[in-house]
Protein backbone atom coordinates (compact mmCIF):
# COMPACT_ATOMS: atom_id res chain seq x y z
CA UNK A 1 0.00 0.00 0.00
CA UNK A 2 1.45 3.38 -0.95
CA UNK A 3 1.77 6.15 1.60
CA UNK A 4 -0.40 8.49 -0.49
CA UNK A 5 -3.07 5.80 -0.78
CA UNK A 6 -2.99 5.42 2.97
CA UNK A 7 -3.48 9.15 3.45
CA UNK A 8 -6.40 9.31 1.05
CA UNK A 9 -7.44 12.43 -0.79
CA UNK A 10 -6.42 15.96 0.11
CA UNK A 11 -9.16 18.49 0.80
CA UNK A 12 -10.61 19.76 -2.46
CA UNK A 13 -9.41 16.78 -4.51
CA UNK A 14 -11.95 14.54 -6.19
CA UNK A 15 -12.65 11.24 -4.50
CA UNK A 16 -10.38 8.44 -5.63
CA UNK A 17 -12.45 5.44 -6.65
CA UNK A 18 -9.43 3.19 -6.01
CA UNK A 19 -8.89 4.48 -2.47
CA UNK A 20 -9.61 1.85 0.14
CA UNK A 21 -12.42 2.36 2.58
CA UNK A 22 -11.95 2.21 6.34
CA UNK A 23 -12.57 -1.55 6.41
CA UNK A 24 -9.84 -2.17 3.83
CA UNK A 25 -7.37 0.00 5.75
CA UNK A 26 -8.22 -1.83 8.96
CA UNK A 27 -7.62 -5.17 7.23
CA UNK A 28 -4.29 -4.00 5.80
CA UNK A 29 -3.21 -2.64 9.18
CA UNK A 30 -4.13 -5.93 10.83
CA UNK A 31 -2.16 -7.83 8.17
CA UNK A 32 0.92 -5.74 8.91
CA UNK A 33 0.48 -6.32 12.65
CA UNK A 34 0.29 -10.07 12.04
CA UNK A 35 3.52 -9.98 10.03
CA UNK A 36 5.27 -7.96 12.73
CA UNK A 37 4.07 -10.41 15.39
CA UNK A 38 5.56 -13.31 13.39
CA UNK A 39 8.84 -11.41 13.06
CA UNK A 40 8.86 -10.71 16.79
CA UNK A 41 8.36 -14.43 17.40
CA UNK A 42 11.76 -15.16 15.83
CA UNK A 43 14.60 -15.79 18.25
CA UNK A 44 16.23 -12.40 18.96
CA UNK A 45 19.62 -13.39 17.53
CA UNK A 46 18.01 -14.60 14.28
CA UNK A 47 15.91 -11.44 14.01
CA UNK A 48 18.98 -9.23 14.54
CA UNK A 49 20.96 -11.18 11.95
CA UNK A 50 18.16 -10.91 9.37
CA UNK A 51 17.55 -7.23 10.11
CA UNK A 52 21.21 -6.34 9.80
CA UNK A 53 21.51 -8.41 6.61
CA UNK A 54 18.53 -6.61 5.08
CA UNK A 55 20.00 -3.26 6.08
CA UNK A 56 23.37 -4.07 4.45
CA UNK A 57 21.53 -5.05 1.26
CA UNK A 58 19.57 -1.77 1.37
CA UNK A 59 22.83 0.10 1.88
CA UNK A 60 24.25 -1.46 -1.29
CA UNK A 61 21.05 -0.73 -3.21
CA UNK A 62 21.00 2.93 -2.08
CA UNK A 63 24.65 3.58 -2.93
CA UNK A 64 23.58 5.65 -5.94
CA UNK A 65 20.90 7.44 -3.87
CA UNK A 66 17.99 5.52 -5.32
CA UNK A 67 16.60 2.03 -4.97
CA UNK A 68 15.09 0.71 -8.18
CA UNK A 69 12.33 -1.85 -8.47
CA UNK A 70 14.91 -4.32 -9.80
CA UNK A 71 17.08 -3.76 -6.72
CA UNK A 72 14.07 -4.16 -4.43
CA UNK A 73 13.17 -7.43 -6.14
CA UNK A 74 16.77 -8.60 -5.83
CA UNK A 75 16.76 -7.79 -2.10
CA UNK A 76 13.54 -9.75 -1.66
CA UNK A 77 14.99 -12.68 -3.58
CA UNK A 78 18.15 -12.65 -1.46
CA UNK A 79 16.11 -12.77 1.74
CA UNK A 80 13.60 -15.33 0.46
CA UNK A 81 15.69 -18.27 1.61
CA UNK A 82 16.26 -16.87 5.08
CA UNK A 83 13.30 -18.54 6.74
CA UNK A 84 10.90 -15.63 6.26
CA UNK A 85 7.67 -16.06 4.35
CA UNK A 86 7.00 -13.76 1.39
CA UNK A 87 4.99 -11.18 3.35
CA UNK A 88 7.65 -11.01 6.05
CA UNK A 89 10.36 -10.67 3.41
CA UNK A 90 8.56 -7.75 1.75
CA UNK A 91 8.06 -6.02 5.10
CA UNK A 92 11.70 -6.49 6.16
CA UNK A 93 12.95 -5.17 2.81
CA UNK A 94 10.66 -2.13 2.94
CA UNK A 95 11.70 -1.39 6.53
CA UNK A 96 15.40 -1.70 5.63
CA UNK A 97 14.96 0.58 2.62
CA UNK A 98 13.22 3.20 4.74
CA UNK A 99 15.93 3.03 7.41
CA UNK A 100 18.67 3.35 4.81
CA UNK A 101 17.01 6.33 3.13
CA UNK A 102 16.39 8.16 6.41
CA UNK A 103 19.41 7.30 8.59
CA UNK A 104 21.81 5.55 6.24
CA UNK A 105 24.78 7.84 6.51
CA UNK A 106 24.88 7.64 10.28
CA UNK A 107 23.99 3.95 10.63
CA UNK A 108 25.79 2.27 7.73
CA UNK A 109 29.06 1.59 9.51
CA UNK A 110 27.44 0.54 12.78
CA UNK A 111 24.93 -1.88 11.28
CA UNK A 112 27.47 -3.42 8.90
CA UNK A 113 29.87 -3.95 11.80
CA UNK A 114 27.03 -5.45 13.86
CA UNK A 115 26.34 -7.92 11.03
CA UNK A 116 30.05 -8.81 11.08
CA UNK A 117 29.87 -9.53 14.81
CA UNK A 118 26.73 -11.68 14.45
CA UNK A 119 27.80 -13.68 11.39
CA UNK A 120 30.29 -16.28 10.29
CA UNK A 121 32.85 -15.68 7.54
CA UNK A 122 30.70 -17.79 5.21
CA UNK A 123 27.61 -15.67 5.98
CA UNK A 124 29.60 -12.47 5.35
CA UNK A 125 30.74 -13.75 1.96
CA UNK A 126 27.15 -14.75 1.16
CA UNK A 127 25.95 -11.24 2.03
CA UNK A 128 28.74 -9.66 0.00
CA UNK A 129 27.69 -11.70 -3.06
CA UNK A 130 24.08 -10.70 -2.35
CA UNK A 131 25.13 -7.02 -2.25
CA UNK A 132 26.82 -7.42 -5.64
CA UNK A 133 23.69 -9.08 -7.06
CA UNK A 134 21.53 -6.25 -5.71
CA UNK A 135 23.82 -3.60 -7.21
CA UNK A 136 23.93 -5.50 -10.52
CA UNK A 137 20.14 -5.97 -10.62
CA UNK A 138 19.85 -3.24 -13.24
CA UNK A 139 22.65 -4.95 -15.21
CA UNK A 140 25.39 -2.49 -14.22
CA UNK A 141 27.41 -1.56 -11.14
CA UNK A 142 28.15 2.17 -10.99
CA UNK A 143 31.24 3.80 -9.55
CA UNK A 144 29.26 4.88 -6.48
CA UNK A 145 27.99 1.34 -5.97
CA UNK A 146 31.51 -0.03 -6.38
CA UNK A 147 32.82 2.36 -3.73
CA UNK A 148 30.04 1.34 -1.32
CA UNK A 149 30.77 -2.33 -1.96
CA UNK A 150 34.42 -1.67 -1.09
CA UNK A 151 33.34 -0.01 2.18
CA UNK A 152 31.12 -2.99 2.97
CA UNK A 153 34.04 -5.37 2.32
CA UNK A 154 36.24 -3.45 4.76
CA UNK A 155 33.56 -3.18 7.45
CA UNK A 156 32.73 -6.89 7.18
CA UNK A 157 36.41 -7.74 7.62
CA UNK A 158 36.58 -9.75 4.41
CA UNK A 159 40.09 -10.50 3.17
CA UNK A 160 41.37 -8.86 -0.01
CA UNK A 161 41.65 -12.24 -1.66
CA UNK A 162 38.07 -13.22 -0.89
CA UNK A 163 36.80 -9.77 -1.91
CA UNK A 164 38.70 -9.97 -5.21
CA UNK A 165 37.22 -13.40 -5.92
CA UNK A 166 33.67 -12.14 -5.36
CA UNK A 167 34.31 -8.95 -7.35
CA UNK A 168 35.65 -10.98 -10.28
CA UNK A 169 32.34 -12.87 -10.46
CA UNK A 170 30.68 -9.56 -11.40
CA UNK A 171 33.46 -8.13 -13.58
CA UNK A 172 31.19 -7.70 -16.60
CA UNK A 173 28.82 -5.47 -14.60
CA UNK A 174 31.29 -2.62 -13.94
CA UNK A 175 30.34 -0.60 -17.00
CA UNK A 176 30.01 2.77 -15.28
CA UNK A 177 33.62 2.73 -14.12
CA UNK A 178 34.88 3.04 -17.65
CA UNK A 179 31.95 4.66 -19.41
CA UNK A 180 31.00 1.51 -21.34
CA UNK A 181 29.77 -1.97 -20.67
CA UNK A 182 32.44 -4.60 -20.92
CA UNK A 183 31.77 -7.21 -23.56
CA UNK A 184 32.84 -10.83 -23.37
CA UNK A 185 35.66 -10.13 -25.85
CA UNK A 186 36.89 -7.23 -23.69
CA UNK A 187 35.97 -4.60 -26.28
CA UNK A 188 33.47 -1.85 -25.47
Amino acid sequence: MSFMRFLGNRPGEPANADAPGPAALTAETEAVRNIVARLEALPPDVARLLASMAYVLARAAYADLEISEAETSAMEQELSGSGLDSSQTVLVVEMAKLQEKTTGGTSDYLVTREFRELSTVEQRLTVLRACYRVCAADDAISGMESATLDEIVNELGITREDAATVRAEFGDKFSALFGFKATPSGQG
